[in-house]
């Protein structure tokens, strides 16, 4: 079950991170050149309140999204994991369950979020050096099976 500092590891590991005390509880957060993109967002009466008995329990973390296009299919994803608040509406940020989401999915949305708040310049040059970290898979060099399209 990942952690607040599962999320530091993470976050802290992209260019132009750091860690600061964010929202009203002071709870930890992570910006990018003072652009939040996760933090800690312990749910709130009025929040406690709209959801009723749905309300989860344990750590929530608050995520940006690209655009509320994003937003709408991580809610649809996984509704376990993912929830937003009648306080997020028309905000392009979810909230997460840490006690219910995978590790390496929670790496795939925290850098997501960074991308999305991120300058541009600092973005493609991560994308850039990533693409190049990344194995290279090997070029099929088989031939179409006869009877297949290719072959007539």
């Amino acid at each position: 079950m990942p952690s607040f500092d599962d999320v530091a590891a993470i976050a802290l590991t992209l260019p132009g991170v750091t860690e600061e005390a964010f929202g009203q509880g002071g709870g930890r957060g992570w910006k990018v050149r003072d652009k939040g993109f996760v933090w800690e967002r312990p749910l709130r009466k009025g929040d406690l309140a709209a959801l009723g008995d749905a309300a989860p329990k344990g750590a929530i973390l608050g995520v940006r999204t690209a655009d509320l296009a994003m937003k709408e299919a991580l809610l649809a994803s996984d509704p376990a994991v993912f929830f937003t608040i009648p306080h997020f509406e028309g905000y392009p940020a979810v909230l997460v369950q840490l006690g219910k989401i995978r590790k390496p999915l929670l790496r795939d949305i925290i850098v997501e979020a960074w991308l999305a708040r991120a300058p541009a310049r600092l973005a493609n040059a991560y994308l850039a050096e990533r693409d190049a970290a990344a194995p290279k898979q090997p070029v099929s060099r088989a031939r179409p099976r006869s009877g297949t399209r290719a072959s007539r």
